[in-house]
Protein backbone atom coordinates (compact mmCIF):
# COMPACT_ATOMS: atom_id res chain seq x y z
CA UNK A 1 0.00 0.00 0.00
CA UNK A 2 1.07 3.32 -1.12
CA UNK A 3 1.66 6.11 1.77
CA UNK A 4 -0.43 9.33 1.22
CA UNK A 5 3.33 10.99 1.20
CA UNK A 6 4.50 9.05 -2.04
CA UNK A 7 1.21 8.93 -3.52
CA UNK A 8 1.87 11.36 -5.99
CA UNK A 9 -1.44 11.75 -7.74
CA UNK A 10 -2.90 12.50 -4.39
CA UNK A 11 -0.38 15.20 -3.78
CA UNK A 12 -1.16 16.86 -6.40
CA UNK A 13 -4.27 16.86 -5.53
CA UNK A 14 -4.12 17.78 -2.48
CA UNK A 15 -1.96 21.22 -4.02
CA UNK A 16 -4.69 22.20 -5.90
CA UNK A 17 -7.31 21.66 -3.16
CA UNK A 18 -5.14 23.71 -0.96
CA UNK A 19 -4.38 26.19 -3.41
CA UNK A 20 -8.26 27.04 -4.03
CA UNK A 21 -9.34 26.51 -0.52
CA UNK A 22 -7.56 29.77 0.18
CA UNK A 23 -8.85 31.67 -2.11
CA UNK A 24 -12.43 30.36 -1.60
CA UNK A 25 -12.13 31.51 2.02
CA UNK A 26 -10.69 34.87 0.10
CA UNK A 27 -13.85 35.14 -1.98
CA UNK A 28 -16.13 34.87 0.99
CA UNK A 29 -15.21 37.90 2.83
CA UNK A 30 -14.85 39.77 -0.21
CA UNK A 31 -18.53 38.84 -1.15
CA UNK A 32 -19.62 40.42 2.09
CA UNK A 33 -17.45 43.65 1.88
CA UNK A 34 -18.54 44.38 -1.66
CA UNK A 35 -22.40 43.90 -0.83
CA UNK A 36 -22.48 44.98 2.44
CA UNK A 37 -19.87 48.25 2.04
CA UNK A 38 -19.40 48.97 -1.73
CA UNK A 39 -21.97 47.96 -2.71
CA UNK A 40 -23.93 49.40 0.23
CA UNK A 41 -26.58 46.90 0.18
CA UNK A 42 -28.17 45.12 2.83
CA UNK A 43 -28.24 42.08 5.18
CA UNK A 44 -30.76 41.00 3.17
CA UNK A 45 -28.73 41.66 -0.19
CA UNK A 46 -26.20 39.51 1.50
CA UNK A 47 -28.63 36.94 1.29
CA UNK A 48 -29.80 36.89 -1.55
CA UNK A 49 -26.26 36.91 -2.86
CA UNK A 50 -25.46 34.07 -0.96
CA UNK A 51 -28.56 32.25 -1.54
CA UNK A 52 -27.47 33.00 -5.14
CA UNK A 53 -24.74 31.09 -4.55
CA UNK A 54 -26.02 27.79 -3.45
CA UNK A 55 -29.46 27.87 -5.05
CA UNK A 56 -27.64 25.53 -8.10
CA UNK A 57 -27.34 22.95 -5.33
CA UNK A 58 -31.10 22.84 -4.56
CA UNK A 59 -31.92 23.15 -8.22
CA UNK A 60 -30.03 20.73 -9.92
CA UNK A 61 -28.18 18.86 -7.07
CA UNK A 62 -30.09 15.58 -6.99
CA UNK A 63 -28.65 15.55 -11.20
CA UNK A 64 -24.98 16.54 -10.52
CA UNK A 65 -24.41 12.81 -9.31
CA UNK A 66 -25.52 11.36 -12.88
CA UNK A 67 -24.25 13.73 -14.81
CA UNK A 68 -20.81 13.67 -13.56
CA UNK A 69 -20.48 9.82 -13.46
CA UNK A 70 -20.52 10.26 -17.36
CA UNK A 71 -17.54 12.68 -17.45
CA UNK A 72 -14.43 11.92 -16.08
CA UNK A 73 -13.72 13.40 -12.63
CA UNK A 74 -10.35 15.32 -13.63
CA UNK A 75 -12.07 16.95 -16.66
CA UNK A 76 -15.17 18.17 -14.66
CA UNK A 77 -12.46 19.79 -11.87
CA UNK A 78 -10.42 21.33 -14.00
CA UNK A 79 -13.49 22.84 -15.99
CA UNK A 80 -14.94 23.68 -12.65
CA UNK A 81 -11.70 25.47 -11.70
CA UNK A 82 -11.01 27.41 -14.99
CA UNK A 83 -14.60 28.65 -15.56
CA UNK A 84 -15.17 29.91 -11.82
CA UNK A 85 -11.82 31.85 -12.16
CA UNK A 86 -13.34 33.34 -15.58
CA UNK A 87 -16.40 34.86 -13.31
CA UNK A 88 -14.43 36.06 -10.63
CA UNK A 89 -12.67 37.92 -13.04
CA UNK A 90 -15.57 39.45 -14.66
CA UNK A 91 -17.29 40.21 -10.97
CA UNK A 92 -14.05 42.13 -10.51
CA UNK A 93 -14.05 44.03 -14.03
CA UNK A 94 -17.77 45.22 -13.65
CA UNK A 95 -17.04 46.16 -10.14
CA UNK A 96 -14.19 48.40 -11.31
CA UNK A 97 -16.42 49.47 -14.06
CA UNK A 98 -18.94 50.98 -11.65
CA UNK A 99 -22.07 49.12 -13.13
CA UNK A 100 -22.25 46.26 -10.79
CA UNK A 101 -25.34 45.44 -9.18
CA UNK A 102 -26.92 43.46 -6.54
CA UNK A 103 -28.78 41.25 -9.14
CA UNK A 104 -26.20 41.17 -11.38
CA UNK A 105 -23.71 39.84 -8.84
CA UNK A 106 -26.62 37.34 -7.72
CA UNK A 107 -26.59 36.29 -11.22
CA UNK A 108 -23.09 35.87 -12.27
CA UNK A 109 -22.74 33.86 -8.40
CA UNK A 110 -25.35 31.86 -9.17
CA UNK A 111 -23.05 30.53 -12.14
CA UNK A 112 -20.30 30.06 -10.18
CA UNK A 113 -22.12 27.98 -7.62
CA UNK A 114 -23.41 25.55 -10.85
CA UNK A 115 -19.47 24.91 -11.86
CA UNK A 116 -19.08 24.67 -7.87
CA UNK A 117 -22.33 21.92 -7.71
CA UNK A 118 -20.49 20.10 -10.43
CA UNK A 119 -16.66 20.39 -9.20
CA UNK A 120 -18.04 19.38 -5.25
CA UNK A 121 -19.59 15.81 -6.77
CA UNK A 122 -16.34 15.59 -9.20
CA UNK A 123 -14.07 16.01 -5.60
CA UNK A 124 -15.79 13.68 -3.24
CA UNK A 125 -16.16 11.27 -5.51
CA UNK A 126 -12.28 11.24 -7.20
CA UNK A 127 -10.37 11.00 -3.77
CA UNK A 128 -11.36 7.11 -3.35
CA UNK A 129 -9.60 6.32 -7.10
CA UNK A 130 -6.39 8.36 -5.73
CA UNK A 131 -6.15 6.52 -2.57
CA UNK A 132 -6.99 2.76 -0.85
CA UNK A 133 -10.35 3.47 1.19
CA UNK A 134 -7.72 2.27 4.26
CA UNK A 135 -6.34 5.45 4.22
CA UNK A 136 -9.35 7.75 3.32
CA UNK A 137 -9.96 9.28 6.77
CA UNK A 138 -6.26 10.01 7.19
CA UNK A 139 -6.73 11.35 3.51
CA UNK A 140 -9.46 13.37 4.16
CA UNK A 141 -7.84 14.58 7.48
CA UNK A 142 -5.27 16.18 5.48
CA UNK A 143 -7.45 17.98 2.99
CA UNK A 144 -9.44 19.39 5.99
CA UNK A 145 -5.55 20.62 7.63
CA UNK A 146 -5.37 22.30 4.47
CA UNK A 147 -8.29 23.56 4.00
CA UNK A 148 -8.13 24.93 7.92
CA UNK A 149 -4.49 26.32 7.19
CA UNK A 150 -6.13 28.16 4.47
CA UNK A 151 -9.28 29.32 6.26
CA UNK A 152 -6.52 30.17 9.64
CA UNK A 153 -4.62 32.68 7.47
CA UNK A 154 -6.77 33.07 4.55
CA UNK A 155 -9.21 34.83 6.54
CA UNK A 156 -6.92 37.36 8.73
CA UNK A 157 -4.65 37.96 5.08
CA UNK A 158 -8.27 38.58 2.85
CA UNK A 159 -9.14 41.16 5.79
CA UNK A 160 -5.84 42.56 5.37
CA UNK A 161 -5.88 42.67 1.58
CA UNK A 162 -9.42 44.12 1.17
CA UNK A 163 -8.64 47.09 3.08
CA UNK A 164 -5.53 47.60 1.47
CA UNK A 165 -6.84 47.02 -2.56
CA UNK A 166 -10.26 46.74 -2.22
CA UNK A 167 -12.80 43.33 -2.76
CA UNK A 168 -12.68 43.30 -6.16
CA UNK A 169 -9.00 42.93 -6.59
CA UNK A 170 -9.13 40.50 -3.65
CA UNK A 171 -12.02 38.54 -6.05
CA UNK A 172 -9.32 38.91 -8.69
CA UNK A 173 -6.63 37.18 -6.72
CA UNK A 174 -8.80 33.91 -6.09
CA UNK A 175 -9.55 34.19 -9.60
CA UNK A 176 -6.13 33.24 -9.88
CA UNK A 177 -5.99 30.54 -7.19
CA UNK A 178 -8.99 28.92 -9.69
CA UNK A 179 -6.46 28.87 -13.00
CA UNK A 180 -3.61 27.33 -10.70
CA UNK A 181 -5.67 24.69 -9.45
CA UNK A 182 -7.08 23.97 -12.79
CA UNK A 183 -3.54 23.28 -14.40
CA UNK A 184 -2.50 21.79 -11.72
CA UNK A 185 -5.38 19.43 -12.16
CA UNK A 186 -4.97 19.28 -15.70
CA UNK A 187 -0.90 18.22 -15.33
CA UNK A 188 -2.49 15.07 -13.21
CA UNK A 189 -1.90 11.81 -14.64
CA UNK A 190 -4.73 10.22 -15.34
CA UNK A 191 -5.33 7.97 -12.91
CA UNK A 192 -9.16 7.00 -12.85
CA UNK A 193 -10.89 4.12 -14.56
CA UNK A 194 -14.46 2.32 -14.36
CA UNK A 195 -13.55 0.19 -11.73
CA UNK A 196 -16.94 -1.35 -11.38
CA UNK A 197 -18.11 -3.19 -14.01
CA UNK A 198 -20.39 -1.54 -16.97
CA UNK A 199 -24.21 -1.65 -16.50
CA UNK A 200 -27.13 -1.60 -18.58
CA UNK A 201 -28.52 2.06 -19.60
CA UNK A 202 -30.77 2.90 -17.21
CA UNK A 203 -32.82 5.84 -17.18
CA UNK A 204 -31.47 9.26 -14.85
CA UNK A 205 -34.07 9.37 -12.84
CA UNK A 206 -33.88 5.67 -11.68
CA UNK A 207 -30.40 6.00 -11.11
CA UNK A 208 -31.32 9.54 -9.01
CA UNK A 209 -33.60 7.16 -7.16
CA UNK A 210 -31.09 4.39 -6.41
CA UNK A 211 -28.85 7.36 -4.52
CA UNK A 212 -31.49 8.59 -3.00
CA UNK A 213 -33.04 4.84 -1.90
CA UNK A 214 -28.81 4.53 -0.41
CA UNK A 215 -28.32 7.74 1.27
CA UNK A 216 -32.02 8.06 3.46
CA UNK A 217 -31.91 3.52 3.34
CA UNK A 218 -29.10 3.70 5.30
CA UNK A 219 -29.54 3.38 8.85
CA UNK A 220 -27.03 4.90 10.02
CA UNK A 221 -26.78 7.70 6.55
CA UNK A 222 -30.03 8.32 6.88
CA UNK A 223 -30.32 9.85 10.21
CA UNK A 224 -26.60 12.30 8.96
CA UNK A 225 -28.82 13.06 5.71
CA UNK A 226 -31.86 14.34 7.72
CA UNK A 227 -30.47 16.08 10.32
CA UNK A 228 -27.45 18.10 8.62
CA UNK A 229 -29.60 19.99 6.14
CA UNK A 230 -31.29 21.41 9.47
CA UNK A 231 -27.65 22.14 10.22
CA UNK A 232 -27.31 24.36 7.02
CA UNK A 233 -29.98 26.38 7.65
CA UNK A 234 -28.80 27.61 10.58
CA UNK A 235 -24.96 27.70 9.70
CA UNK A 236 -26.48 29.86 6.61
CA UNK A 237 -28.39 31.85 9.30
CA UNK A 238 -24.75 32.18 10.97
CA UNK A 239 -22.89 33.03 7.92
CA UNK A 240 -25.18 35.52 6.75
CA UNK A 241 -25.51 37.63 10.42
CA UNK A 242 -22.03 37.41 11.17
CA UNK A 243 -20.79 39.98 8.88
CA UNK A 244 -23.76 42.12 9.35
CA UNK A 245 -22.83 42.33 12.99
CA UNK A 246 -19.44 42.77 12.54
CA UNK A 247 -19.47 45.10 9.78
CA UNK A 248 -22.55 46.77 10.25
CA UNK A 249 -23.92 46.87 14.09
CA UNK A 250 -19.74 46.51 15.43
CA UNK A 251 -18.37 48.87 12.48
CA UNK A 252 -14.90 46.68 12.89
CA UNK A 253 -14.44 46.73 9.18
CA UNK A 254 -12.92 43.77 6.55
CA UNK A 255 -9.74 43.61 8.27
CA UNK A 256 -11.73 43.09 11.61
CA UNK A 257 -14.15 40.41 10.40
CA UNK A 258 -11.16 38.57 8.92
CA UNK A 259 -9.72 38.51 12.26
CA UNK A 260 -12.80 37.12 13.73
CA UNK A 261 -13.28 34.16 10.79
CA UNK A 262 -9.10 33.75 11.44
CA UNK A 263 -10.44 32.64 15.14
CA UNK A 264 -13.09 29.55 13.75
CA UNK A 265 -10.07 28.77 11.64
CA UNK A 266 -7.12 28.42 14.84
CA UNK A 267 -10.00 26.21 16.88
CA UNK A 268 -10.56 23.96 13.70
CA UNK A 269 -6.89 23.31 14.00
CA UNK A 270 -6.93 22.38 17.37
CA UNK A 271 -10.00 20.01 16.35
CA UNK A 272 -8.33 18.69 13.58
CA UNK A 273 -5.66 17.41 15.95
CA UNK A 274 -7.82 16.21 18.15
CA UNK A 275 -10.25 14.76 15.58
CA UNK A 276 -8.91 10.78 14.85
CA UNK A 277 -7.94 10.37 18.71
CA UNK A 278 -11.39 10.97 19.70
CA UNK A 279 -12.36 8.56 16.87
CA UNK A 280 -10.40 6.19 17.99
CA UNK A 281 -11.24 6.67 21.32
CA UNK A 282 -14.88 7.23 21.80
CA UNK A 283 -16.34 6.70 17.79
CA UNK A 284 -17.72 8.18 15.21
CA UNK A 285 -21.35 8.56 16.01
CA UNK A 286 -20.42 9.70 19.59
CA UNK A 287 -17.83 12.56 18.66
CA UNK A 288 -19.83 13.88 15.74
CA UNK A 289 -23.53 14.02 18.08
CA UNK A 290 -21.46 15.89 20.89
CA UNK A 291 -20.18 18.31 18.61
CA UNK A 292 -22.90 19.25 16.38
CA UNK A 293 -24.40 19.17 20.14
CA UNK A 294 -21.03 22.18 20.90
CA UNK A 295 -21.79 24.64 18.28
CA UNK A 296 -25.19 25.98 19.08
CA UNK A 297 -23.21 27.05 22.52
CA UNK A 298 -20.57 28.75 20.55
CA UNK A 299 -23.55 30.28 18.45
CA UNK A 300 -25.07 31.39 21.59
CA UNK A 301 -22.14 33.36 22.63
CA UNK A 302 -22.38 35.46 19.79
CA UNK A 303 -25.85 36.45 19.55
CA UNK A 304 -25.12 37.47 23.13
CA UNK A 305 -22.27 40.40 22.18
CA UNK A 306 -24.79 42.81 20.43
CA UNK A 307 -26.70 43.07 24.42
CA UNK A 308 -22.38 42.86 25.53
CA UNK A 309 -22.08 46.24 23.24
CA UNK A 310 -24.56 48.10 24.61
CA UNK A 311 -24.90 50.16 22.05
CA UNK A 312 -21.07 51.11 21.70
CA UNK A 313 -19.83 50.16 18.23
CA UNK A 314 -17.49 52.24 15.14
CA UNK A 315 -20.37 52.23 12.75
CA UNK A 316 -22.57 54.02 14.83
CA UNK A 317 -20.41 56.49 16.29
CA UNK A 318 -20.12 56.04 19.80
CA UNK A 319 -16.48 54.96 20.17
CA UNK A 320 -13.42 56.10 17.45
CA UNK A 321 -11.80 53.10 15.32
CA UNK A 322 -8.83 52.89 17.15
CA UNK A 323 -9.02 49.95 19.62
CA UNK A 324 -7.36 51.81 23.13
CA UNK A 325 -10.30 54.12 22.74
CA UNK A 326 -12.99 51.42 23.17
CA UNK A 327 -15.42 50.70 26.78
CA UNK A 328 -14.78 47.83 28.07
CA UNK A 329 -18.74 46.81 26.92
CA UNK A 330 -17.31 47.05 23.18
CA UNK A 331 -14.28 44.56 24.17
CA UNK A 332 -16.64 41.82 25.93
CA UNK A 333 -18.91 41.92 22.47
CA UNK A 334 -15.56 41.48 20.32
CA UNK A 335 -14.37 38.86 22.86
CA UNK A 336 -17.74 36.46 23.09
CA UNK A 337 -17.96 36.89 19.16
CA UNK A 338 -14.21 35.97 18.88
CA UNK A 339 -14.49 32.71 21.59
CA UNK A 340 -17.57 31.81 20.04
CA UNK A 341 -15.90 31.50 15.85
CA UNK A 342 -13.16 29.77 17.97
CA UNK A 343 -15.38 26.97 19.97
CA UNK A 344 -17.33 26.72 16.84
CA UNK A 345 -14.22 26.06 14.83
CA UNK A 346 -12.76 23.62 17.53
CA UNK A 347 -16.34 21.44 16.85
CA UNK A 348 -16.23 21.61 12.89
CA UNK A 349 -12.30 20.31 12.91
CA UNK A 350 -12.96 17.56 15.06
CA UNK A 351 -16.38 16.47 13.22
CA UNK A 352 -15.29 17.34 9.79
CA UNK A 353 -12.69 14.50 8.44
CA UNK A 354 -15.14 12.51 10.27
CA UNK A 355 -18.30 12.63 8.79
CA UNK A 356 -16.93 13.15 5.32
CA UNK A 357 -14.87 9.67 5.67
CA UNK A 358 -17.59 8.20 7.03
CA UNK A 359 -20.18 8.90 4.07
CA UNK A 360 -17.50 8.09 1.50
CA UNK A 361 -16.11 4.28 3.59
CA UNK A 362 -19.50 2.92 3.79
CA UNK A 363 -20.23 3.59 0.53
CA UNK A 364 -19.90 1.50 -3.01
CA UNK A 365 -17.59 3.32 -5.54
CA UNK A 366 -20.52 2.78 -7.95
CA UNK A 367 -22.61 5.26 -6.18
CA UNK A 368 -19.86 7.48 -4.64
CA UNK A 369 -20.79 10.69 -6.97
CA UNK A 370 -24.22 10.20 -6.25
CA UNK A 371 -24.10 10.22 -2.88
CA UNK A 372 -22.41 13.14 -2.74
CA UNK A 373 -24.53 14.67 -4.87
CA UNK A 374 -27.81 13.40 -2.74
CA UNK A 375 -26.15 14.93 0.35
CA UNK A 376 -24.38 17.83 -0.76
CA UNK A 377 -27.65 18.99 -2.68
CA UNK A 378 -29.97 18.92 0.39
CA UNK A 379 -27.25 19.90 2.54
CA UNK A 380 -26.25 22.96 0.02
CA UNK A 381 -29.66 23.70 -0.60
CA UNK A 382 -30.96 24.58 2.68
CA UNK A 383 -28.45 27.33 2.80
CA UNK A 384 -30.57 29.20 0.44
CA UNK A 385 -32.88 29.01 2.96
CA UNK A 386 -30.68 29.81 5.53
CA UNK A 387 -29.55 32.51 3.85
CA UNK A 388 -32.35 34.46 3.04
CA UNK A 389 -34.05 33.79 6.73
CA UNK A 390 -30.66 35.12 8.16
CA UNK A 391 -30.77 37.95 5.62
CA UNK A 392 -34.06 38.77 6.56
CA UNK A 393 -33.87 38.63 10.38
CA UNK A 394 -31.14 40.56 10.43
CA UNK A 395 -32.35 43.52 8.24
CA UNK A 396 -35.88 43.67 10.45
CA UNK A 397 -34.71 42.71 13.81
CA UNK A 398 -30.94 43.04 14.17
CA UNK A 399 -28.63 40.49 13.77
CA UNK A 400 -28.66 39.11 17.85
CA UNK A 401 -32.04 37.87 16.62
CA UNK A 402 -30.70 36.30 13.65
CA UNK A 403 -28.03 34.26 15.09
CA UNK A 404 -30.47 33.08 18.29
CA UNK A 405 -32.67 31.73 15.59
CA UNK A 406 -29.62 29.62 14.15
CA UNK A 407 -28.86 28.41 17.55
CA UNK A 408 -32.16 26.86 17.40
CA UNK A 409 -31.56 25.18 14.39
CA UNK A 410 -28.34 23.89 15.61
CA UNK A 411 -29.65 22.36 18.81
CA UNK A 412 -32.74 20.66 16.45
CA UNK A 413 -30.15 18.94 14.26
CA UNK A 414 -27.66 17.88 17.13
CA UNK A 415 -30.97 16.02 18.92
CA UNK A 416 -31.86 14.28 15.86
CA UNK A 417 -28.37 12.98 15.56
CA UNK A 418 -28.33 12.16 19.22
CA UNK A 419 -31.85 10.12 19.35
CA UNK A 420 -30.47 8.02 16.04
CA UNK A 421 -28.27 4.72 15.52
CA UNK A 422 -25.84 6.87 14.38
CA UNK A 423 -24.55 7.22 17.67
CA UNK A 424 -23.24 4.47 17.42
CA UNK A 425 -21.42 4.76 14.01
CA UNK A 426 -17.61 3.64 14.05
CA UNK A 427 -15.78 4.02 10.44
CA UNK A 428 -13.52 0.72 11.17
CA UNK A 429 -16.65 -1.11 11.71
CA UNK A 430 -18.98 0.03 8.76
CA UNK A 431 -16.53 0.53 6.20
CA UNK A 432 -17.05 -1.50 2.89
CA UNK A 433 -13.89 -3.51 1.62
CA UNK A 434 -12.27 -2.28 -1.49
CA UNK A 435 -13.77 -5.62 -3.45
CA UNK A 436 -17.23 -4.78 -1.85
CA UNK A 437 -17.11 -1.31 -2.79
CA UNK A 438 -16.55 -2.60 -6.36
CA UNK A 439 -18.98 -4.53 -6.75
Amino acid sequence: MVGLRLNVPFRRFWLASTVSDFGSYLTTLALSVLVLLTLGGSPLDQGMVNAGRWAPYLLFGLFAGVWVDRFRRRLVLVVGDVGRGVLLTTVCLLALAGVLTVPVLVGLIFAFGVLALLSDAAHQSFLPQLVPRATLVRANFRLQQSETAAQLSGSAVAGALIAAITAPFALLIDALTYFFSGWVLLSLRQVESNRHPPRAATSTVSRISEGLRWVYGHPRLGPLAIGSPIWFIGSAVLGTALPALVLLELGLGALGLGLILGCAGVGTVIGLSLSLILDQRFGTGRVMVSMRLLQPVAVAGIALSPTMAAGKSISSGAVGPNPADWPASLWLAVAAVAVGQFVFGLAMGVEGPLEVSYRQAVTPDRLLARMSATMRSVNRGMIVVGAILGGALATAAGAGAALWSAVVLMVVAGLVLAFSKFRTARIEHDALSDVEALA
